[in-house]
């Protein structure tokens, strides 16, 4: 059986260009990891977390990826692996969605946000886990799903079945994988302050969210703290979970349906 051991460590995070993923490629320079940065369409952002991991003295590496280019991605994640000199913490952060009614979503719709979310993760997690296995350290495979993958959304069909795909591999891998010392983690996250929400760059503290317990969207850097965590030697025995940080938006279930009142949630 293979243990993760505590030698300088390689980290590559996916979409790593704003939001979540800048935050993530942040704190594990700051845990004294090189890393990999890869984007899609932004590359001055790209290059902004660059600057960031740099000021932590850690080695940046800046690649473009487009996750759903199968299994072209797959090769670009081979690439950067080689440019590092190995991976020991992969960070499955990329990701898309589709606002729309199942009953109007197209083929085009579902294959593309399945290509990135589910498909295009599939190829990165097994190019990292195979890099992870060959070098025989152990590692540690982290995936950002959603609280979506544990609770849907109307208007999210696609979205929802890619996160639930996503955190339902990550399970398998950690059966897979153990034996081999790399663990595989889900983090689910809920309303963070990104440009995805559209709240980027502002203060989570500043915006009233009265269905979610702790009253605001979440901070990049309080995901990204999660995952510094489970990219440690301390977080050795995690593996098979999926870990929710959403200040409690999901335990709001029973409790929001019963403080509805009008059919408005029926539709987008």
């Amino acid at each position: 059986m293979t243990e993760f051991g505590t030698q300088a460590r390689r980290a590559i995070v996916t979409g790593a260009d704003s939001g979540i993923g800048r935050a993530a490629a942040v704190a594990l320079a700051a845990a004294g990891m090189d890393v990999g940065i890869t984007w899609h369409s932004d590359r001055e952002g790209a290059e902004r977390t660059a600057d960031e991991v740099r000021t932590h003295g850690a080695r940046a590496v800046v690649t473009q990826l487009d996750v759903s280019d199968i299994p072209g991605c797959g090769d670009v994640l081979d690439g950067l692996i080689h440019e590092l000199g190995g991976v020991d913490v992969f960070v499955n952060n990329a990701g898309t969605g589709a606002q729309k009614p199942f009953l109007e979503l197209s083929l085009d719709d579902w294959n593309r946000v399945m290509d990135t979310d589910l498909t295009g993760a599939f190829v990165c997690l097994q190019r990292a886990a195979r890099a992870m296995a060959a070098a025989g350290r152990g590692g540690r495979l982290i995936a950002v799903t959603s609280v979506h993958e544990h609770q849907p959304m109307v208007g999210a069909s696609v979205y929802d079945a890619a996160k639930h795909g996503l955190g339902g591999l990550m399970k398998n891998l950690a059966l897979e994988l153990g034996a081999l010392g790399i663990t595989a983690v889900s983090v689910a996250p809920g309303e963070i302050a990104t440009e995805m929400t559209g709240n980027d760059d502002v203060d989570p503290h500043t915006v009233d969210r009265p269905g979610i317990p702790l009253g605001r969207p979440g901070d990049a850097r309080e995901v990204a703290a999660l995952i510094a965590f489970l990219a440690s030697p301390e977080a050795g025995y995690i593996t098979g979970a999926s870990i929710v940080v959403d200040g409690g938006m999901l335990q709001m279930g029973p409790q929001a349906g019963a403080a509805i009142t009008a059919h408005d949630w029926r539709s987008l």
